[in-house]
């Protein structure tokens, strides 16, 4: 009795976890998909054409002059950067946070990391001198760093920070801080979706001024001014430094450019950011002018063929079958298989090849027979206890141990069951957001397969016009419960799927429902568009600039939507009248409000 008591529990424990970790993985996949789909509209937006073409992706045209401000000349004698900075920008008395001379040192570096863990900021002066200084140590640098493990017993090789200070501060407190004895490889993304990506940077280059031999930075496909723009390291650089925001991010648009495109350990171990091709040329990457590449994702539309080239080592991933394929999830880049990366290591004789790029779960994962490691270090990346951070240790022998880690806040306090939970709800919400911003295309999908109108369809036809319409590669079938209501006949209500999800009533009221579904949907598109437009980051918009960029955007996009309603409705936002609106206030409005949530709160 007692061993068959103990087979059924231990049944009934194992089929919960498998439950748990099926829920834990496809709330994962929804995380991914709904990433690479958005940056899929990412690549769709920098290939506007004309008016917002040259506003987007001509740095000597519109944009240096967004990004330009009479106190601060665009080009100067970097001899005498750090003196034109401190001539003219003042640090106050009442300023109790670092001031930093130059060169720095290791206790100006200490200073930095004590008072970003309390969450003081650096002073603009001090950035731009230092972002200064990078720019003049990161020119000297080849486009391809050469590495020896023989001056230190080991490298750390950390990858995707995305913002997140707590992970970099944990990575040096556990590994210890970057020295000639400690040396680390950073491969790139260290800004964007998280809040601190401002403090990351100046940590990373202060080390690098500090050990230009002994810490090495590689550039990502978020070290960009586009992406900036879309995924949050603009809108955090304008608060954090509202009166030279313009300067900070001219400067690092040119630092950015200037960063390095890949390391070689030992003459064995590639390191970039997304991967490689079956083009893919050392020689030709290393000759190359790696500052003309300035803003990577508009300039795809530009058919340079070293310009393609850097969009596959920045934005590829590595896949299982043989070949090389356009990469049709992210939209830009490609895929490579393991023949791919046979060919490239026999040509370079090479051993590994170690990238970022991609989200994993246990922030790393091991390819191509044991050819190509991704390391990711963002722990906690699409929400509070979804993943882990790794880094990477490599010794003499060249042998990678994995270190793993997570901050945690608030997991600590949850069972495995709650954890799971706070992830799958954030992923379905992310789910039902887009769901409802293809409502029109999705009912149309529906309704090919309802000939008779019941408002009622098969699973199979739900799942196959679900992913028709959204194409997220989702297992819909095992979605289908939380998402859309079955009767007892075993079909799907369709319409159910939108039940849970409505824009706000006032905007309703205001906007035909196609209107409001096309403005949830761009939201992001439109706020990049609308922050280049808006020169002096007021938040404040013109009646004419919103209605002549509306045109221009939907005319590009093929939207259909009548122009007096847009005209109408933006009018009515107008609240006192001015000619303006708050496109802040405007963005707000058109996202998708779920009921469940409002009840609780």
């Amino acid at each position: 009795t007692v061993i068959r008591a103990a087979i059924l529990i231990q049944k009934w424990y194992r089929f919960t976890m498998a439950r748990l970790e099926m829920r834990r993985r496809y709330s994962l996949s929804i995380f991914q998909s709904i990433e690479y789909a958005d940056e899929q509209d990412q690549l769709q937006v920098c290939n506007l054409p004309s008016f917002l073409y040259k506003q987007l992706c001509h740095p000597q045209e519109y944009v240096s002059q967004i990004f330009t401000s009479p106190s601060v000349p665009q080009v100067v004698d970097e001899d005498l950067c750090l003196k034109e900075f401190e001539k003219k920008i003042d640090v106050p008395d009442s300023y109790y946070g670092p001031r930093l001379s130059f060169p720095l040192t290791v206790e100006d570096a200490n200073a930095l990391l004590h008072a970003f863990r309390n969450e003081q900021l650096l002073h603009a002066r001090y950035v731009l001198q230092l972002l200064s200084e990078t720019r003049r140590v990161l020119k000297e640098m080849p486009n391809i760093t050469h590495l020896s493990t023989s001056y230190s017993k080991d490298i750390t090789v950390c990858g995707d920070l995305h913002g997140n200070l707590d992970d970099l501060l944990l990575i040096f407190y556990k590994n210890g801080l970057p020295s000639e004895q400690n040396r680390y490889v950073f491969n790139g993304d260290f800004v964007d979706r998280g809040k601190n990506s401002m403090e990351i940077l100046i940590i990373l280059f202060a080390f690098l001024l500090i050990y230009p031999n002994d810490l090495h930075l590689n550039r990502g496909n978020h070290e960009d001014y586009i992406m900036n723009l879309r995924y949050g390291f603009t809108k955090e650089v304008s608060k954090k430094y509202k009166d030279h925001w313009k300067q900070i991010l001219c400067l690092l648009r040119d630092v950015f450019s200037w960063l390095p495109l890949a390391t070689i350990i030992d003459s064995k171990v590639l390191i970039l950011h997304g991967g490689i091709s079956d083009t893919t040329d050392l020689d030709f990457l290393n000759a190359l002018e790696r500052n003309k590449v300035r803003d990577h994702i508009c300039l795809r539309v530009i058919l340079f063929s070293f310009k393609n080239f850097i969009l596959d080592i920045l934005w590829s991933d590595p896949r299982s079958q043989n070949g090389c394929t356009p990469n049709k999830c992210r939209g830009g880049g490609c895929y490579f298989g393991p023949d791919v990366t046979a060919k490239l290591f026999e040509r370079y004789n090479l051993k590994m090849l170690i990238r970022s790029h991609e989200f994993k779960p246990e922030g790393y994962e091991i390819s191509h027979d044991g050819k190509v490691i991704t390391i990711f270090s963002a722990s906690n990346y699409y929400e509070e206890g979804s993943n882990r951070g790794a880094y990477i240790k490599l010794n003499p022998e060249l042998s990678p141990r994995f270190v793993q880690y997570q901050v945690s806040k608030f997991t600590r306090r949850q069972n495995l069951r709650e954890r799971v939970g706070t992830i799958e709800s954030s992923a379905l919400k992310s789910l039902r957001e887009k769901i409802y911003a293809h409502r029109s295309e999705l009912t149309s999908a529906f309704a090919q397969y309802d000939v008779n109108g019941t408002g009622r369809i098969s699973v199979n036809d739900w799942a196959a016009a679900m992913e028709s319409v959204l194409q997220l590669e989702l297992p819909w079938r095992m979605l289908r419960s939380q998402l859309a209501q079955m009767n007892p006949d075993g079909e799907v209500d369709f319409m159910s799927c939108f039940y849970d999800l409505k824009m706000d009533q006032p905007i309703k009221e205001q906007a035909q429902p196609a209107l409001a579904e096309t403005l949830c949907r761009y939201r992001k598109d439109l706020e990049i568009i609308f922050n280049i437009i808006d020169k002096d980051h007021s938040g404040l918009i013109s009646l004419e600039e919103f209605s002549q960029t509306w045109r221009l955007f939907t005319s590009h996009l093929g939207i259909e939507v009548q122009d007096d309603s847009i005209d109408k409705l933006v009018l009515s936002i107008d609240y006192n009248k001015d000619g303006h609106i708050d496109f802040n206030e405007f963005l707000e409005a058109f996202h998708v409000v779920h009921r469940f949530e409002k009840k609780a709160t």
